[in-house]
């Protein structure tokens, strides 16, 4: 793997651990639901799945 790809893959973690620190967290963290589930569960799991994604995105595409 190139060191630009490794650099987006650096990126990303630093996204997500911004995305999933405390400040950032509690905004979601109410008593309001989104299809009988709390929101902050709906945020924590799209996070994670978007970061899936755009990882294996990158991974696949530049997998040389």
């Amino acid at each position: 793997m190139k060191k630009r790809h490794e650099q987006k893959l650096i990126i990303l973690s630093i996204g997500l651990l911004i995305c999933f620190g405390i400040p950032v967290s509690l905004l979601f963290n109410s008593e309001k639901e989104v299809f009988g589930f709390p929101r902050i569960l709906i945020y924590i799991f799209s996070v994670w799945m978007i970061s899936i994604l755009i990882s294996l995105f990158i991974v696949k595409k530049y997998d040389e």
